[in-house]
């Protein structure tokens, strides 16, 4: 490992493994691989865009730490994280032989990450997988902390498994093969953890957009390690999303209602529904006098300068008036007894969860928000 490279344990007891962070991942990643394998052999799955960018120097890797490989390549989108994809490459791995023991790569962004997690989870009843994630998004989020699955017609993610990686590979010089709207969209999961926790991450992310925009190298190492850092703590504490690791869900309510609302489309991709959602807690944190109106304005301009919608308004096309958009979040996995949770704050950086909320006022501030 060089010391370019940054470790960090996603301590689970005997199910710990690591997240390695660094450039030049990819290339390395037939080392990295092959202490995990039973037998010197793999399946790899990826999308048609990741496959042009990445997929051979991937393999190339593998080839050289003698490692024998099949690949499947599906169609990039969200529109792949369905039961349909999911039929086909289990099919397909089950076709290609993959037994116990051996080990499957997702390499791509969160809808591979996802749809091959949850594909790994239910095949023979559980195989080993390993992440290579090449989006923001997934470096500092959907790829770190077992949660796995598709979407279905009624909503995002509502059909999946908790199934923890082997270890995951963060190669930051993929970040660099990302149009600005990918890159910007993982960006809101990292404000995430600033919001969630850590103010003084929430100032630097202020201090640092414009270099983290640019492609400073080391100024994204560090926002993806502290990003994966946070998680990684929240996960270990709380496999299962009992408690604390609700709060990973800031904005998520409501982006994932909008996300709904607009089809899993271009649209509105997730990690600017992620962005308008954290905007919107933060707009109903001040309604509801948690916190002060110049923390929600703050986050608001942040977003907003960072080239990210930050208000319903920003969503292009029609969208669901608020009652609307309060029957979509019922849809949401964190319903129970018919109550939608919320992750609120009681200012940047202290997050919390709540079923407590009057449903006029949410009312309200959607309807604020529609225009606004």
């Amino acid at each position: 490992m060089t010391d370019t490279v940054r470790k960090i344990a996603v301590d689970l007891g005997d199910r710990t493994y690591d997240i390695l962070v660094g450039p030049g991942l990819i290339a390395d990643a037939g080392t990295y691989l092959k202490p995990l394998l039973r037998r010197a052999r793999l399946a790899i799955v990826t999308d048609e865009t990741v496959a042009r960018l990445h997929l051979p120097a991937l393999q190339k890797s593998l080839d050289a730490a003698g490692i024998r490989h099949d690949t499947i390549v599906l169609p990039a989108g969200e529109g792949t994280k369905s039961f349909a994809a999911l039929e086909k490459l289990t099919g397909w791995l089950l076709e290609t032989g993959i037994e116990r023991g051996d080990l499957v790569v997702a390499l791509g962004g969160g809808v591979i990450g996802d749809l091959t997690g949850f594909a790994a989870a239910i095949l023979r009843r559980g195989v080993d997988f390993a992440q290579i994630p090449t989006t923001l998004l997934s470096q500092v989020d959907s790829s770190v902390g077992g949660k796995t699955g598709i979407n279905t017609a009624q909503g995002k993610n509502l059909a999946g498994a908790f199934h923890q990686p082997r270890l995951v590979l963060a190669d930051v010089a993929a970040l660099e093969t990302l149009p600005m709207r990918e890159f910007l969209a993982g960006y809101a999961e990292v404000v995430k953890y600033g919001l969630i926790a850590d103010r003084a991450f929430f100032d630097w992310l202020e201090e640092n957009l414009d270099r983290l925009k640019e492609g400073d190298r080391a100024a994204r190492i560090h926002a993806v390690v502290k990003s994966c850092e946070a998680k990684a703590a929240t996960v270990a504490a709380d496999e299962r999303e009992s408690g604390v690791r609700a709060l990973l869900n800031l904005g998520h309510t409501f982006g994932h209602a909008l996300e709904a609302a607009t089809g899993f489309s271009q649209r509105l991709v997730h990690g600017e529904g992620v962005a308008v959602g954290m905007a919107l807690a933060f707009d109903l944190s001040a309604r509801l006098g948690l916190c002060s109106g110049q923390d929600a304005t703050r986050v608001r301009r942040h977003l907003a300068r960072a080239g990210l919608p930050a208000g319903l308004a920003d969503v292009p096309g029609p969208l669901p008036d608020a009652d609307g958009l309060i029957a979509l979040m019922g849809q949401d996995k964190k319903v129970q007894d018919g109550k939608l949770t919320f992750i609120l704050a009681r200012g940047i950086g202290e997050a919390f969860v709540t079923r407590d909320v009057d449903p006029d006022i949410l009312r309200a501030v959607l309807r604020e928000r529609e225009s606004a």
